[in-house]
């Protein structure tokens, strides 16, 4: 069979390829590497009789001494039952690999081994699962194991993902429409755009991450994305105008204690009725107080949700997302997390990924992500192919530590 290995495959080749293939994915596109700008990369590729058979971004870590290590996120991007292709393109990577001074090249490829509701939770796995891994171990790899853990591997092992609904809106379980009529009540309205929406939605992602501790991205990080996916990039804003709320809170206030004032002294039932509404508008008005004396007592929108997604191909990845907690009564997040699921199937995709879960389905983002009926995709996980193997045995604990600085 005639291959051809090329490390510098053209972004429009690439690119077609990659977003017309099965395992299409957006770490595997062109302008991912330009996103991670802090590595080197290569854009590999295999022809066969002229026609591109393989591609794979393999994203290029510099380490102490000269080293460095290669890693393919969701890739590389080909038919992985063809063993033949599969091992004539690892072994011209490896050669590459030798001569660059590569410890160890790293691969976690986008095949699916089990596909599930989360209420259906099983151990489950497709027939085909082994035939990827003697492949994968033909070609001197090593797996990492049925991780269940995030934090286990760079990229999550099971995600929760909506696939393409013609009326996404009717297949919701009736506690979400009731949370976004909650949403509706308050006047929560949707809006979406790009590079103008930019700080509003920094603002909720640095709120996030106070809140929970966590390091995130920041601004220039947003702003990378938007500038090298301007076609398939959006903001989702959920926004309030708690000036109108405070308003129509205030007259309903007048018009309970003109109700509260009529009332005969029989009615008591009616009376109790009155003031417990009483009770609860006041209660508003009180919240509303609070953040007037931060945003000021103006007649505007105000942000109190976001997302950050990428429409590639025929997938979407809701990469980002940040809410300001004192809104969380409003539940923001329900309603702008479903108009993004609209924006994404008429843009023709099969799926909108919401990111990474716990093997377990038993934390706080698989309950919240649970509201809106995704599957959960388990994947095959990550394997290693040691090019200096004892330099390898060195380096992993070393490894774990880059890890854990976002990659």
């Amino acid at each position: 069979m005639s291959y051809l290995f090329f490390k510098n495959i053209n972004q429009e080749e690439f690119d077609e390829f990659v977003k017309n293939h099965e395992y299409c994915n957006l770490l595997q596109s062109y302008n991912w590497a330009k996103v991670k700008n802090n590595w080197d990369h290569l854009y590999t590729g295999v022809y066969k009789n002229n026609e591109l058979v393989a591609t794979g971004l393999v994203l290029i870590k510099r380490l102490p001494l000269s080293y460095c290590m290669y890693y393919l996120p969701r890739g590389p991007i080909m038919d992985y039952k063809d063993k033949e292709l599969v091992q004539y393109y690892f072994d011209q990577l490896k050669k590459l690999a030798k001569k660059d001074h590569c410890i160890f090249i790293k691969f976690d490829p986008a095949i699916h081994v089990n596909d599930y509701d989360s209420k259906s939770y099983n151990i489950n796995r497709y027939k085909d699962t082994e035939i990827y891994l003697d492949i994968f171990k033909s070609c001197k790899a090593t797996h990492h194991g049925y991780t269940m853990s995030i934090a286990d591997t760079v990229q999550p092992r099971f995600q929760s993902n909506v696939y393409s609904y013609e009326n996404i809106e009717e297949t919701l379980p009736k506690h979400t429409k009731r949370l976004i009529k909650d949403a509706d009540r308050r006047n929560v309205q949707i809006i979406h755009g790009q590079g103008e929406w930019l700080d509003e939605f920094s603002r909720l992602v640095e709120l996030t991450e106070s809140r929970k501790g966590v390091a995130l991205r920041d601004k220039e990080y947003f702003k990378t994305l938007l500038e090298n996916y301007p076609e398939g990039s959006v903001i989702f804003l959920a926004t309030c105008n708690v000036y109108q709320l405070d308003k129509e809170a205030k007259e309903k206030k007048v018009q309970i204690e003109k109700e509260i004032d009529a009332i005969p002294e029989n009615a008591k039932k009616k009376l109790h009725r009155l003031e417990d509404q009483l009770q609860s508008v006041n209660k508003d008005i009180n919240e509303y107080k609070k953040i007037f004396d931060e945003f000021g007592q103006e007649d505007k929108e105000i942000a109190i949700a976001g997302i950050l997604s990428i429409q590639y191909g025929n997938t979407c990845e809701m990469l980002y997302a940040g809410m300001d907690e004192r809104f969380k009564k409003f539940m923001p997040q329900y309603k702008e997390y479903v108009e993004n699921f609209k924006w994404t199937f008429e843009k023709g995709c099969s799926w909108s990924n919401m990111g990474g879960v716990e093997g377990t389905l038993d934390d706080g983002l698989t309950k919240f992500k649970d509201n809106f009926n995704p599957t959960i995709n388990e994947f095959i996980g990550e394997f290693d192919i040691p090019i200096y193997p004892f330099m390898y045995r060195l380096t992993q604990k070393a490894y774990k530590i880059l890890k854990s600085k976002h990659m």
